[in-house]
């Protein structure tokens, strides 16, 4: 049953992955992607329903456009497959079912399973992995993390927090621990790279780091933000030497940080307390 449902969670996400490369390419070309059909970037075509099937069209197409034979970008599967893993990720991860006691854990907060706060985290945590992908893509491409991203981002987990904290057995304690602290986890993590940005005018970090730095602080709080930051780093530096050494860059080329930090956040999500775990018992 756990194969089946992981499936049809799987074909959900890279469905929802293939809408994501609209948005991503609809954003770079500044238009609308509320409205209008699919079509071909290179010939403009407009798409069939079976030119639109994620990952089976690109594969039975062989890559190419069924209309201009222009190849299509590697972007468009690949998106969608990390799309469907990442919500099997989220199901399997961030909602575990202990049968012995039936009862679902969130960020380590016991909830009934027929509680209807289940379905909410679900699927706040499906949209903001939705907002991570947005970012990792486009600040891989363009070097630059939109507003119009990273606010709704940040909008969203604000608002998630705050009726978490209000809604689970309202107290000022639940209040503090749900909103407040991560509001200030995020303060304290984007104030660290608007700082950065600040003293380098730009060089080192970008701005939108900074508001990404936020949001990261306001979705996983303390102490996994440490560990997602930290990893963001060793991330960032292992694969900037990596392609200095291959001499693809040089010490001054810049390198887009937002998909480091997108990784680290994922990893801070899924595996934050496990790493926080294995790194004290070594104290």
């Amino acid at each position: 049953m756990k194969i089946i449902l992981s499936l049809i969670i799987f074909i959900f996400g890279i469905s929802v992955g293939s809408f994501l490369n609209c948005v991503i390419y609809r954003l770079e070309n500044k238009q609308s992607f509320l409205r209008g059909r699919s079509f071909c970037p290179k010939c403009h075509h407009i798409l069939k329903w079976h030119d639109l099937i994620p990952i089976l069209s690109y594969i039975f197409l062989k890559g190419k456009c069924r209309y201009c034979r222009k190849r299509i970008s590697l972007q468009y599967p690949l998106v969608e497959i990390a799309t469907g893993i990442l919500f099997v990720l989220i199901f399997n991860f961030q909602f575990s079912i202990f049968n012995e006691f039936s009862i679902w854990t969130l960020r380590g907060v016991a909830f009934d399973d027929n509680n209807f706060q289940n379905l909410i985290n679900l699927g706040y945590l499906s949209i903001i992995s939705c907002f991570l992908i947005l970012i990792f893509v486009y600040d891989l491409k363009h070097y630059i993390i939109p507003d119009k991203i990273i606010y709704p981002a940040i909008a969203g987990a604000l608002i998630f927090n705050f009726q978490f904290s209000i809604f689970n057995e309202f107290s000022i304690f639940n209040f503090q621990k749900f909103f407040l602290y991560p509001l200030l986890t995020g303060t304290g993590a984007g104030g660290f790279f608007f700082l950065l940005w600040l003293v380098s005018h730009g060089k080192w970090m970008g701005l939108g780091d900074a508001k990404l730095a936020f949001f990261m602080g306001l979705s996983l709080g303390f102490p996994h933000i440490l560990v997602s930051l930290f990893l963001a780093f060793l991330i960032g530096a292992i694969i900037g030497l990596g392609l200095v050494v291959s001499e693809k860059k040089s010490l001054k080329s810049q390198l887009p940080f937002g998909p480091f930090l997108v990784v680290g956040t994922f990893i801070g999500l899924f595996w934050g307390q496990e790493i926080i775990n294995w790194y004290l018992s070594f104290i």
